[in-house]
């Protein structure tokens, strides 16, 4: 499986602000809210501001181990790309776990 279809963007810095708008995110399927939004993080975050994104969902008290519709967390999607061992550390970090 390949990663994320869109380029993350790596030459602008993001506010908190602009961060935090990923937690408003809401998935248009029966997908978990929780995922969804981890989701779309990983895949328009560079690793930095995905950390910081973490960090700002954790406190909201939302569920790191969230599943999709198969019952994948967010950690095993992360640990399929090869270049994405920052944004695991950040997952497990803040107690993701894969779900096997």
């Amino acid at each position: 499986m390949s990663g994320p279809s869109q380029p993350k963007t790596v030459d602008e810095d993001w506010s908190d602000e602009r961060v935090k708008t990923f937690l408003a995110l809401q998935p248009v399927d029966e997908t978990n809210p929780d995922y969804h939004v981890l989701s779309k993080a990983y895949q328009y975050m560079v690793a930095f501001d995905f950390a910081r994104f973490v960090t700002f969902f954790v406190e909201e008290g939302r569920d790191i181990n969230a599943t999709d519709l198969e019952g994948k967390t967010i950690l095993d999607l992360v640990s399929q790309h090869g270049n994405s061992a920052a944004y695991a550390e950040s997952l497990i970090k803040a107690g993701a776990q894969k779900s096997s």
